[in-house]
């Protein structure tokens, strides 16, 4: 296998093996603390523009099957890992991760210190990167590097083109497509929601006009910033119907409401990451992918009671209103990959939903 680089606009160079496409692209290069689920994380579309390296040494011995896509159409910029396994040994592998990131044009790399990279990005936050063929002209990435731009389209590129339904007999259930997972689609499909998928600029009036008991705004890349029609769509729903908002979809909720969003310096990118329900004052184990969290101090006068808080860095992880039924989580409840600690999240979502919405509030 031939040499391959990856390069850090601090003007760190990593030299390693390649693996998968060679179609390169600047992207966020960020760390993912998951020991499993590789295929989960790949396919996860919140990933967008990001490259995404594992902490976990050892990738790919699984192979990639059928049942685990979080997507269809994978939209990481990068993978990097310490060591790559080239002859996946499980009972449901389809294909090796190489084939498919050479199918679904993703560069890898291997055998290079991802714990140093680990501790730089801890130390001094995430950074762009770009990763290159052995014989690029480094000095020339740096500076490319220095002054380039990371995407800010995330959304619009994940999210569907059109509207399509996934019928049942339960609760009508809108979710705005931020660049929802499956596992998402699957928790509400699991409890008999009649649900609608909308693209996310969907305006209020057409959410309006399926007399839905529901919304659910989903995960996805990016920060609301980059979405103003979404939160705009958002501020003129808050009274109309019961709302869960999940990892951008918090932050488009919140942001609604009156908060703010910050940026954090690396975020969190793992399957067991631990926080604390302070309704039940338990510590519960979660999925999550987010680089951006809300300001704590822009909660006032909101009506957003805070409901989880992460155990490592006292980060908002989930929020509730006072008086609306309006519930947002950071972190990703359908646990794909991950810990399925706050399944429940989809229950009380049902329970508002059975209350009338806002005729109970």
């Amino acid at each position: 296998m031939k040499e391959r680089l990856l390069v850090l606009e601090d003007g760190s160079v990593y030299k390693g093996t390649a693996f998968g496409s060679d179609q390169y692209r600047v992207g966020e290069l960020i760390f993912q603390t998951g020991m499993s689920g590789y295929q989960e994380i790949i396919s996860d579309l919140s990933y967008y523009g990001q490259i995404v390296m594992m902490t976990y040494p050892a990738i790919g011995g699984c192979g990639i099957n059928r049942d685990d896509f979080e997507s269809m159409d994978p939209q990481i910029f990068g993978f990097v890992v310490k060591e790559f396994c080239e002859y996946p040994s499980n009972f449901r592998s389809n294909m090796t991760l190489n084939a498919f990131m050479e199918q679904k044009g993703i560069p890898g790399i291997a055998d290079i210190d991802t714990r140093a990279i680990t501790r730089k990005i801890r130390d001094h936050g995430t950074m762009k990167a770009i990763m290159a063929d052995s014989d690029a002209d480094v000095e020339a990435l740096v500076q490319m590097l220095k002054t380039a731009k990371l995407p800010q389209d995330g959304v619009s590129k994940v999210s569907t083109q059109k509207p399509y339904p996934i019928p049942s007999r339960g609760f009508k259930v809108v979710m705005l497509d931020l660049g929802t997972k499956f596992g998402l689609i699957r928790e509400l499909n699991k409890r008999g929601c009649d649900l609608v998928v909308m693209p996310y600029a969907t305006t209020a009036e057409e959410i309006l006009s399926l007399s839905c008991d529901g919304v659910v705004v989903s995960n996805g890349p990016g920060t609301p910033d980059q979405i103003p029609e979404t939160v705009e769509t958002l501020k003129k729903l808050i009274d109309h119907a019961a709302i869960l908002g999940c990892g951008l979809g918090h932050q488009v909720v919140a942001q609604a409401c009156g908060a703010r969003i910050e940026k954090m310096r690396f975020g969190h990118h793992g399957n067991s990451t631990p926080i604390r329900s302070l309704v039940k004052n338990k510590v519960e184990f979660t999925a999550q992918n987010h680089t951006y969290a809300v300001n704590e101090e822009s909660l006032k006068g909101t009506g957003l009671n805070v409901t989880h808080r992460a155990l490592n860095d006292d980060t908002i992880e989930g929020l509730k209103h006072e008086s609306k039924p309006i519930l947002t989580v950071e972190f990703n409840p359908e646990a794909a990959p991950g810990a399925d600690d706050t399944m429940y999240i989809f229950d009380e979502f049902m329970e508002m939903m059975k209350k009338g919405g806002n005729q109970n509030a």
